[in-house]
């Protein structure tokens, strides 16, 4: 006989749901990225959706997301009050690009477990995708608050302080996810990046370098560097760097222009100060030629006009003359 102590107490009992590897696609910041977290263990309110549920997990799980969806929402309308089913459902909703449904669902699962911290790291990888940086900073903040050491609430918390221009924090958040994942390399991307808004950029080089030394052959990652290093005014590595990213993508057109820039200021840098001429300094005229012929011809006209004045005037005089015998 069963023991009723063990039987449904009023109808309902709490069973472990299914545990599963919930794959984020995000997309944020100017760069494509993929982070992932194993959602904690749940209770559900009930069995009912149960079963729903489970099929839901494993077609999101082999990528099947219109499916997940179909099963997820059996579940919720089954049993709407289990927050787990609703942020599932918002995790293939955002893996379908389907991002106002998805953040309805991560809200309604919020409503339902105030504590459920994935839930509000899937709004606010919703809110990066949306460039809501604000938001974005809010929710990772509450994640941290219910699980402090969710590296992947950390990891969002630094993307959206990239966005906000928030440098020394980004490079704090991400020095931790460093220390939690070093083998991420995007987490030294990141890293680099706001390095390079602080304008480290010797720090921003050796995170690069890092990566370099792991992916020796990473295009994106060479660009970047040799850029870092065009701002340094260190041409020279920035033309290496350039012309090695180029060897793998010879079509890049965006990295052959700035090959074409740093090789242009190469050449401004190294060329040889210009030779000064001297200039002849001009001979002063002489006076006469500094005489205007203008001024000539009025003078010559005054002294007409004056002779011809005084002709006037002594002409019908009688002249003097001696009464002295000689």
């Amino acid at each position: 006989m069963r023991n009723p102590s063990k039987s449904k107490p009023e109808g309902r009992t709490k069973i472990m749901m299914f545990t599963s590897r919930i794959t984020i696609f995000l997309i944020a910041a100017g760069f494509f990225g993929m982070a992932s977290f194993v959602s904690a263990k749940e209770k559900a309110a009930g069995a009912v959706g149960t079963s729903e549920y489970a099929k839901g997990v494993q077609l999101f799980d082999s990528g099947q997301y219109e499916q997940a969806v179909t099963e997820f929402t059996k579940a919720i309308l089954a049993n709407d009050k289990q927050p787990a089913f609703h942020d599932s459902r918002g995790f293939a909703y955002f893996a379908l690009e389907r991002f106002q449904e998805a953040a309805a669902d991560f809200s309604k699962a919020i409503e339902l477990s105030p504590k459920d911290e994935r839930a509000y790291i899937g709004r606010a990888q919703v809110a990066l995708k949306q460039k809501d940086y604000q938001q974005a900073l809010a929710d990772t903040q509450k994640a941290l608050e219910i699980k402090p050491d969710e590296v992947v609430a950390i990891k969002f918390r630094g993307y959206a302080e990239i966005g906000l221009s928030q440098w020394d924090k980004a490079v704090a958040d991400f020095a931790t996810v460093i220390q939690k994942q070093p083998d991420d390399l995007q987490n030294y991307d990141r890293r680099a990046l706001a390095y390079r808004g602080l304008k480290n950029f010797d720090a921003a080089i050796a995170d690069y370098t890092d990566i370099l030394e792991k992916k020796p052959n990473d295009a994106e990652t060479l660009t970047k560097r040799g850029y870092t290093y065009s701002l340094m005014g260190q041409y020279e590595k920035a033309i290496e760097d350039y012309q090695a990213e180029l060897k793998l993508n010879p079509q890049d057109n965006d990295t052959f222009q700035r090959l074409q820039f740093a090789q242009g200021r190469l050449a401004a840098k190294n060329a040889p100060p210009p030779t000064a001429t001297l200039t002849p300094t001009p001979e002063k005229p002489g006076l006469i030629a500094q005489i205007n012929p203008l001024y000539i011809g009025i003078a010559i006209v005054g002294l007409i006009v004056i002779a011809v004045i005084v002709r006037l005037i002594t002409r019908g005089k009688v002249e003097s003359t001696s009464h002295r015998i000689r």
